[in-house]
């Protein structure tokens, strides 16, 4: 079987833990009424980034300013909104299997969204938290994943990720994490190792400490 050794685990969020596809598609399709543009297009650029930095993107030279405003708006509405919003499976029990392993979430949301939709589907936060209110530059920077591995006190080297987007997975490579791959979306991208979901996925605590990460024989790599 397939397998990487860690000493602590990252995760991202949207899309990794939580499938919140639904609410997100709503808060984007909805913005992108505002201004004329292509909803689908905008979702689908939208994953795994901050708010602003999407806005940037697709409305360049407007004011920075007016991007945080309206991202702040976007982000205080989907803290609202967990209508949709279901845990991925395996997740539940996955988090509760890293109890005794240093582990961090990474992720692009808003602390307030992050709360809000781990506690909708009963997923218990993990010690050390990476929110967008952290961070100077959000993914594909490595700054989220450098300030979890620095929290937790571990070498990024010594780090694995779970990712589903592309900003995420540059992101995770960009500090030197390794990566593993969480559903459909993250077939479009090289990591590691890719699984379904985390029902696909092995853990095993060794007595120094580590932890070996395997896909279940018969399941995607």
């Amino acid at each position: 079987m397939p397998l990487l050794a860690a000493r602590a685990v990252l995760l991202d969020m949207d899309g990794t833990l939580v499938d919140s596809d639904a609410a997100v598609e709503r808060s984007w399709l909805g913005w992108a009424a505002r201004y004329g543009l292509d909803g689908a297009y905008v979702y689908g650029i939208s994953h795994g980034r901050q708010g602003h930095e999407t806005m940037a993107d697709l409305l360049p030279g407007r004011p920075r300013e007016q991007n945080l405003a309206e991202a702040r708006e976007l982000a205080a509405a989907e803290a609202a909104d967990i209508a949709g919003v279901i845990p991925v499976p395996g997740a539940s029990g996955f988090l509760t299997a890293l109890a005794c392993v240093p582990h961090a979430l990474v992720t692009s949301a808003t602390d307030a969204i992050a709360r809000a939709r781990m506690g909708a589907v009963g997923l218990p936060l993990p010690p050390v938290m990476v929110t967008a209110d952290q961070v100077s530059a959000g993914k594909p920077a490595p700054e989220g994943f450098l300030k979890a591995a620095a929290a937790l006190g571990v070498d990024p080297v010594d780090c694995v990720a779970f990712e589903d987007s592309a900003a995420g997975l540059a992101a995770a490579r960009a500090a030197g994490v390794r990566v593993i791959g969480v559903g459909k979306r993250a077939l479009a991208y090289q990591a590691e190792l890719h699984v379904r979901d985390f029902n696909d996925l092995r853990l095993e605590l060794t007595p120094g400490g580590a932890v070996h990460i395997s896909v279940r024989s018969g399941q995607p790599e």
